[in-house]
């Protein structure tokens, strides 16, 4: 593995964790959202999530979890399959409580999608998705599960990343009683907001 790989790292871009880095490693299937992609993205959701919980489903590095924690969730869950990205999202983990959020954040060494259908409907106000580009069926499944375990008092969200291919009406086909609000595209990466609708 080359070094420069090794050692890449990442910045939280808010809140208490504004500027601290995590690192990432190389893993197959793993991909970081990049900055340009999480700034878009928190500037929809608004820079303060104050009180929500969250899940991360497919965590990785902990780039969204771990912003999503710096910017005042009341709780976040971190899920990661992968043996070695597990270890090193432990280790961030470790890193920023240097300085601690005031989240309660859970680490799960285990299957996003396992963990998402053993939750109870409407137990998450907020839930990332960014299964690996290449796995459709992962992605589909989370969905799926997402729509039933994600509501909130304003209305639950769900951020899907996946490639910029992917078929937006397909995907919504998936959650009918949801509706993308918002959407970019930043290279290959397609990212999408997800609102429940009310009445």
């Amino acid at each position: 593995m080359p070094q420069s790989m090794q050692s890449k790292k990442i910045r939280i871009i808010g809140g208490v964790w504004r500027s601290r880095l995590i690192k990432v490693i190389d893993a197959p299937g793993l991909r970081p959202t990049t900055d340009r992609v999480r700034e878009t993205l928190f500037n929809w959701l608004g820079q303060n999530l104050d009180g929500l919980r969250c899940l991360d489903a497919f965590a990785g590095a902990g780039a969204l979890g771990f912003e999503a924690a710096s910017r005042r969730a009341r709780a976040v869950t971190l899920v990661e399959r992968d043996k070695t990205a597990f270890t090193n999202l432990r280790g961030n983990l470790s890193d920023l409580q240097s300085f601690p959020a005031d989240a309660a954040i859970d680490l799960v060494h285990g299957d996003g999608i396992g963990f998402l259908k053993r939750q109870a409907n409407a137990s998450w106000d907020l839930v990332f998705l960014d299964p690996p580009f290449d796995d459709f069926a992962a992605l589909e499944s989370s969905v799926r599960e997402a729509g039933r375990v994600c509501d909130g008092p304003g209305g639950g969200q769900i951020y899907i990343e996946t490639a910029v291919g992917c078929d937006l009406k397909a995907l919504n086909s998936l959650i009918p009683d949801w509706e993308c609000s918002k959407e970019m595209t930043a290279g290959q990466v397609k990212a999408l907001l997800f609102q429940l609708r009310r009445g």
